[in-house]
């Protein structure tokens, strides 16, 4: 009786307390005996697997992003020798920008996806999307007016942004959901912190296959044909290499508990995390039976729009949407804008070559990884060791208030901090900490964490793509602002513009005010919040 009464009594408490049918609401927050267990496990071999599993994939994700910026340069050298060397502004733009639009296609697709057909069947399905567009980057055919390359290359980027577009949700609600209330800020941390490992790796692969070719490069340039390739294609190696893990990775608990009623695939998941066996998570028969029961009649009336529609109807659960979505949009305009920037940021920085083309792919990508380990990845890790101890909002708050006193400080002394370039240096690396110890990474864990279950991933998928819409707007405007007022290359608008990063830095500290702090809740606790208060309201 008293298992029994663990998976029936809940269900009737959400009736209850909702005063909603049950079929509407579809058994939101319900605590069972399986998800009790999972929340009891530390760090064992499943939790290792799963960072493995999600973790490549971001770390893909970055190295496949980042890599376009190093080998864009190469591409000049090898197919627009009659345009100086240099691949035209909108082609280059659009070979740069297409993945933005792959990705923000990505993450509204999967995330419906995830919801509305389970963890799964999805997961693993992004990756194979990932594998194929890397490798026909790396294969795409050679033409002498590079007019085909660049087409076809912009081509398989965009399907390349889909893949990378779908890890987002996917990842996101994979992780938050198997993991436990004391470790899942923790652990959805570590997965995006392999962003500054890739890009990171992307640089230092960039070195290695360059010095490997250097006699070839200094002997006849077109060489670096084979450069960008291996480039681009080592891409693919760390996705193929955890394909498996993905495809394999048993279905959420969660899900099958509060979105497909099914206490015995949730109790057969727990056991596989937990190493315990399947008896273990004290479901009887008789509860089996019954959750089989509910499940026959709610499969029959689940409607994924339906869910999501009717959840968001609410103004309490609108309001943290438009939170994440917002900070997510505002956050993305500053961090590309001063991505797209970087250029002339190392130059200032002093990493220029002697004028061969060797020496300035080299010294372009030197700085490229300069600016990673000095303030990108730092600025990760800082937030995996303190996001348990800080909170969501504390680091986002912390984050975007930072940001906005240095982008003022940048702005206003710009001319002057360029004569000191220590002191630019050090300006510039703490935003690019403040950066990920900061929203970078709490935009992508809130969402993962604040939704119920049913509607967690296309959530997640839509604050993701307010983002990417940022990235787009950085990337195809603001790009154009920073040349007013002077020649091509003179950045002359770029003082001004990093005053505008401010304001916007400034508007996502007060967009932050929306999202709630969920350090260390259980996502049921979350869920069961958000119950109460749509109860109250509608009260």
């Amino acid at each position: 009786m008293s298992a029994s009464s663990s998976v029936e009594k809940p269900i009737d408490k959400t009736v209850v307390v909702d005063g909603i049918d049950s079929d509407s609401l579809d058994n939101i927050a319900q605590p069972n005996v399986p998800l009790a267990d999972l929340e009891k496990q530390s760090w064992n071999w499943f939790t290792i697997r799963t960072l493995i599993t999600s973790g490549t994939g971001f770390f893909t994700d970055a190295y496949d992003v980042f890599i376009i910026n190093l080998i864009a340069p190469m591409l000049g050298y090898i197919y627009f020798k009659d345009n100086n060397n240099l691949i035209p502004p909108g082609t280059e733009g659009m070979l740069k920008g297409m993945a933005s639009f792959g990705t923000l296609v990505g993450q509204l697709v999967f995330g419906y996806l995830g919801d509305a057909y389970g963890r799964q069947k999805i997961y693993g399905l992004e990756l194979m999307i990932i594998i194929l567009g890397t490798f026909c980057c790396a294969m795409v055919g050679s033409n002498a007016k590079g007019a085909t390359v660049i087409e076809y290359l912009t081509f398989w980027r965009f399907i390349l942004g889909i893949g990378i577009g779908g890890d987002y949700p996917m990842s996101a609600t994979v992780t938050s959901e198997w993991a436990s209330a004391d470790r899942r800020g923790q652990l959805m941390s570590i997965i995006f912190s392999m962003q500054g490992i890739g890009n990171m790796m992307a640089s230092v692969m960039t070195l290695i296959v360059l010095a490997c070719f250097k006699n070839s490069i200094i002997a006849d340039v077109d060489n670096l044909d084979y450069v960008w390739r291996v480039c681009v294609g080592v891409g693919c190696i760390p996705a193929i290499s955890t394909i498996y893990l993905r495809l394999t990775m048993p279905e959420s608990p969660r899900y099958a508990m509060d979105v497909q009623n099914d206490a015995e695939k949730a109790q057969r998941s727990v056991a596989q995390a937990t190493s315990n066996e399947v008896k273990d998570t004290n479901v009887s028969d008789a509860d089996v039976a019954a959750q089989r029961a509910v499940v026959a009649d709610t499969k029959a009336k689940r409607n994924h729009n339906r869910d999501f529609i009717e959840y968001f109807s609410r103004w309490e659960n609108l309001k943290v949407l438009i939170g994440t979505s917002s900070t997510w949009f505002l956050l993305d305009i500053a961090f590309y804008g001063i991505s797209l920037n970087q250029s002339y940021v190392l130059n200032v920085m002093g990493f220029v070559g002697d004028g061969t083309v060797y020496n300035y792919l080299w010294r372009t990508t030197l700085g490229n990884l300069t600016v990673s380990l000095l303030g990108f990845v730092p600025g990760y890790w800082f937030t995996v060791f303190l996001i348990e101890k800080m909170g969501r909002k504390r680091i986002q708050f912390m984050g975007f208030g930072m940001l906005t006193i240095l982008f003022i400080i940048l702005s206003a002394a710009f001319e002057q901090l360029k004569k000191i370039v220590p002191l630019f240096v050090a300006i510039f690396t703490l935003a690019q900490f403040f950066f990920n110890f900061g929203p970078n990474t709490t935009t992508f864990v809130v969402p993962g964490e604040v939704f119920p279950t049913r509607v967690r991933a296309t959530a997640h998928g839509i604050s993701a793509a307010s983002g990417k819409l940022g990235a787009i707007l950085a990337t195809f405007a603001f790009n154009k602002l920073v040349e007013i007022g002077g020649a091509p290359g003179e950045h002359a608008f770029l003082p001004k513009l990093l005053g505008i990063f401010a304001g916007i830095m400034a508007l996502g500290f007060l967009c932050t005010f929306l999202i709630p702090e969920t350090k260390g809740m259980t996502l049921e606790e979350i869920e069961n919040r958000g119950i109460k208060t749509a109860s109250q309201e509608a009260a």
